[in-house]
């Protein structure tokens, strides 16, 4: 088990509903990608990102809340006046987001038209431009959390663009899991930690994972079943997503991708609310493995002919019932040979 394994496996026990966020979050830092949480306050969004904090051992971690009202001070740092007075306009970005590894802004789509395009830059490209000169900045992955969707016309769609992964983040649903977050039964639980340069070890690994022929067709198939719901991910979008999928394939412990790793991309392939669930369902049927798709379809057949008995106990119906069965089991019974 490798460190990351581990740090999932402390998160996950510390945080109570939260597995599919914990992995998005990690398999980020690995691919260098960025993820946005959407939820109402109070879900702990802030919480589990200010973890990458104590996680990654010596890295610069930025935190900010934006409002309407912030200025690209905030963000950026203040004008130096000692380069001001030589006719340069030059910001002093020392613990400031421009020299972060991680950040997580809060209420990301608060973001205005002063923050916008430099916030645009650095998230894409990893660059500042700070003077004359674009500067590269070390930032590795941001994690953007905001209450709502931004709504359409604001000019926002190219920041919500910028976020690969995104995810919604609920309330705490289980009963004993909320009784046991309202008693902090999990507050004593230490989070494992990784240097820089284990984390920089780790993401060239990740790097090196084997994406196989039939992960490129699938991913082939699934862009085809969306173009004909009229939802169109960029190419940009898929490209980025093949480095979710290596990340995935390495925090399991493995030297390849497998095709059921694109369950992921369900949380990255839609474009608007509205596309969604359509993307949801045509990622799902084309990432599960056939053998599981065809048990899980036989599942519901035979789920489907015990309600039929529940409504008619006929001997008709109880003779109908037996010989569909022996068919199912008769399949099965051919594809294990």
């Amino acid at each position: 088990m490798n460190k990351i394994q581990e740090i999932k496996k402390a998160l996950n026990q510390k945080y109570f509903e939260r597995e599919e966020e914990i992995e998005a979050i990690l398999t980020a830092i690995l691919a260098r990608q960025h993820v946005l949480l959407i939820g109402p306050a109070g879900t702990g969004k802030s919480a589990l990102s200010a973890e990458l904090s104590k996680i990654i051992k010596d890295c610069n971690y930025f935190q900010w809340l934006l409002t309407r009202f912030s200025t690209p001070e905030e963000l950026f740092g203040v004008l130096s006046l000692h380069e001001l007075e030589k006719g340069v306009y030059k910001r002093n970005t020392a613990s400031k987001l421009p020299e972060a590894h991680f950040a997580f802004l809060d209420e990301v789509f608060k973001a205005n038209s002063a923050i916008l395009n430099s916030l645009l830059t650095l998230i894409n490209e990893r660059l500042f431009y700070n003077g004359e000169m674009p500067v590269k900045s070390p930032l590795m992955s941001i994690i953007g959390s905001s209450n709502e969707y931004p709504d359409e016309g604001e000019g926002l769609e190219a920041l919500f663009d910028r976020f690969l992964l995104r995810f919604e983040v609920k309330y705490v649903n289980e009963t004993q899991n909320f009784i046991s977050m309202l008693q902090g039964n999990t507050d004593h639980i230490e989070i494992p930690s990784l240097t820089m340069n284990e984390l920089l070890e780790y993401q060239f690994m990740t790097d090196m994972m084997y994406i196989p022929d039939e992960v490129y067709q699938t991913l082939a198939e699934i862009r085809m079943d969306l173009e004909g719901e009229g939802i169109r991910p960029s190419d940009r979008r898929f490209k980025q997503s093949l480095s979710l999928l290596r990340a995935k394939a390495f925090m399991e412990g493995r030297q390849q991708v497998l095709r059921s790793d694109i369950m992921l991309l369900q949380n990255t392939l839609w474009e608007t609310i509205e596309q969604k669930d359509v993307t949801v369902h045509i990622v799902k049927e084309n990432s599960q493995d056939k053998l599981q798709k065809l048990i899980e379809e036989r599942k519901q057949e035979v789920n489907e002919l015990q309600t039929s008995i529940d409504r008619d106990a006929s001997v008709e119906v109880r003779i109908e019932v037996r010989n569909k069965l022996l068919a199912i089991q008769n399949e099965l019974d051919e594809i294990y040979k």
